[in-house]
């Protein structure tokens, strides 16, 4: 096959730091039902803990919701928000009581402070990251090292200085990105792929990062893009890439995923 020369850029980027959520109020409906085995006390309890359940859920959604996606270089971010939860603060019950048309049925309204929670991610999982250098001339090779510390899949992303974000691995030439538990591992694996280093026209330096994303099942975490030689490319100006990633891993146990970062410096 014949070689690709696949040119790497990348100028400072300045990450915006994670805004901190602050607890918010969610009223929700929660519902349990007597049977034969229940108290009433242990109904009523059911439906409140359904109830401040249900709400939780929503105060999740709101708080992903509140990151506002400006630019696919928030793939640099830590993601962090993607493994957001809640946990209750305050409960203020609206009302509950005993369905008038089924005596068994019993429903709490309530109105519940949560606040967000953020578990770190990779539980059980990680995953070690490095580069061949860390700082490079323009033109010079790099080589991507990894390695976990437990079988799962990677996806190993490049972001570009104008914010467009290329997916390394894996990619049409090596489509099975499924590694194991302390072998290492490098990118590129052969000579049908180099990453050279290379300036934007005009720039004297610059700051190359690489981030991998390590999931213990197979997952399909990232959407279509368009298709540039062997990679995957989303272009900068449609937030859609970040978006999916973080709904699709948002989706993930925080134990079932997780992540690193690294960077090289570069000059003419």
């Amino acid at each position: 096959m014949k070689k690709i020369l696949f040119a790497l850029i990348m100028l400072f980027l300045t990450v915006p730091a994670l805004a901190e959520e602050k607890p918010i109020w969610v009223e929700a409906v929660g519902e349990a039902y007597l049977s034969e085995v229940d108290t009433e006390k242990e109904v009523m309890e059911r439906a409140r803990i359904n109830a401040q359940n249900k709400a939780v859920e929503q105060a999740r959604g709101a708080f992903i919701n509140a990151h506002t996606v400006v630019s696919n270089s928030q793939l640099a971010e830590d993601l962090v928000y993607a493994v957001v939860r809640g946990k209750t603060v305050k409960v203020e019950i609206i009302e509950e009581g005993w369905d008038k048309s089924d005596r068994k049925l019993y429903r709490a309204r309530l109105k519940a402070l949560v606040e967000p929670v953020y578990p770190e991610s990779g539980a059980g999982l990680s995953v070690k990251l490095s580069l061949s250098k860390d700082d490079l001339k323009e033109g010079e090779e790099v080589k991507i090292f990894y390695q976990s510390s437990a079988d799962c899949y990677v996806y190993i992303f490049s972001v570009a200085a104008d914010g467009s974000v290329t997916l390394l691995f894996p990619n049409s030439a090596m489509p099975d990105s499924g590694i194991q538990a302390g072998k290492s591992y490098t990118f590129p694996p052969d000579d049908r792929i180099k990453l050279q280093a290379q300036l934007l026209p005009g720039a004297v330096k610059a700051e190359e990062r690489i981030k991998i994303i390590a999931t213990k099942k197979k997952e399909d975490i990232v959407p279509l893009g368009f298709k540039e030689g062997f990679f995957k490319v989303y272009d900068a100006r449609s937030t859609g890439m970040i978006s999916d990633l973080t709904k699709r891993l948002n989706q993930l146990e925080p134990a079932d995923w997780t992540q690193a970062q690294t960077a090289y410096k570069l000059s003419r």
